[in-house]
């Protein structure tokens, strides 16, 4: 819900100024294809780790159980080095990974060595809006212990993505229909045959790596529990230099006819469907708008669309989340990246950028934690 207040307008029309000030990020001549940003967008976050830290009031690094086939994700593979970008002596966030071959001392889930990656979240949470992240994978020289080819970490999946979850739970004997007391509980949305539902938003712009691959990439979308993944070409981006990977999420109101006041319930600022005669497709669990009397609009992901470099390589327009998710960054080791025959491999990010669109499908405020660590220092589970 988006605050009208004076000082709010004021803020956002001197971001905006300051915005048109900045440098393009992106090509601008022959071949460019990002347009301007929409009107009334605002500059959100900016980040560029020049004062050669991680500031914890953007960041939090991860401790955490990570898919499958792996050993997770720590925060001692977080850290800040100096690097050339585009010829500039700058400081950049490495995020680093350890292959199969890897014997040092950091250790992941259950005190394993190998196959451990690392992430790092932003403490705050975004919706519609332009994501701009300059990030090399690999490099262009060899080091030892490396992969055989530097530009391309086999075995690893390098990623941009935003992610926020939610579970909603009520008694299993109840799990078959709505709950008056747990709003958030949708049958439709449950995981496996427990009484728990989830709200999931996720756009991944891209995941590199699956099967070794790094000529494509992964442009995947997750709503609630609804997923379409889709494969692009990446334009040669896996080549060990840093690039430019620039999203635009932009959501909606759309109709929802025929649904009435009697069928949903308010809670967190929104409408809840609490009726199962209300198709799920036409609204995958994502909170309604009141218009008027029995008058209702969905809160929906419209398209996000993806450039590398200025040039438009995807766009998904299926299962595409309205809900406000935190920024991700890092490199992990699933099984189906295959195998990592080295000891270790980076990913690296000069800055990012995020403006915000305010598009009138945005849902703030109902994802609101962190991801919270799953194992301790040790490897020895927390849950």
């Amino acid at each position: 819900m988006r605050n009208t207040g004076l000082a709010t307008v004021v803020r956002r029309l001197f971001l905006l100024l300051w915005t048109c000030l900045l440098p393009a990020a992106v090509p601008t001549g022959a071949g460019a294809q990002v347009p301007p940003l929409p009107d009334g967008a605002w500059l959100a976050f900016v980040e560029d780790w020049s004062r050669g830290e991680i500031d914890p009031k953007k960041w939090y690094r991860l401790r955490k159980r990570w898919g499958e086939g792996n050993h997770g994700v720590v925060p001692e593979n977080v850290r800040i080095e100096p690097d050339l970008v585009a010829g500039e002596a700058k400081n950049v966030l490495v995020c680093e990974a350890h292959g199969d071959r890897y014997d040092g001392p950091v250790v992941g889930e259950r005190g394993r060595k190998t196959r451990v990656g690392s992430v790092i979240v932003s403490k705050p949470y975004f919706a519609s809006g332009r994501f701009e992240v300059v990030m090399r994978i690999g490099s262009t020289a060899r080091h030892d212990g490396g992969p055989e080819d530097p530009t391309k970490p086999i075995g690893t999946v390098p990623a941009i993505w935003t992610y926020g979850y939610r579970y909603a739970r009520v008694p299993r004997d109840l799990a078959g229909d709505f709950v008056r007391d747990n709003p958030l509980y949708n049958p439709h949305a449950r995981q496996g045959r427990g009484g728990t539902s989830m709200f999931w938003s996720e756009l991944d712009f891209p995941e590199y790596g699956k099967n070794g691959d790094f000529t494509r990439a992964m442009y995947n979308t997750f709503c609630q529990n609804r997923h379409h993944p889709e494969l692009f070409d990446a334009r040669g981006a896996a080549d060990g230099e840093y690039h430019t990977y620039t999203t635009d999420w932009r959501t909606e109101l759309h109709p929802l006819p025929n649904v009435t006041d009697a069928q949903v319930v308010e809670h967190l600022g929104y409408r809840w469907v609490r009726d199962k005669s209300v198709p799920f497709d036409d609204y995958l669990g994502n909170p309604l708008k009141r218009l008027g009397k029995d008058r209702y609009a969905v809160y929906r992901g419209k398209v996000a669309t993806h450039w590398i470099d200025g040039h438009k390589v995807a766009e998904n327009t299926r299962f595409v989340p309205s809900m406000a998710a935190q920024l991700n960054l890092g490199v992990w080791l699933p099984d189906w990246a295959g195998p990592a025959p080295w000891k270790t491999a980076k990913v690296s990010f000069a800055s990012v950028k995020v403006w915000q669109f305010g598009d009138d499908g945005d849902v703030r405020n109902v994802l609101v934690d962190d991801i919270g660590d799953s194992f301790d220092k040790d490897g020895r589970s927390l849950r």
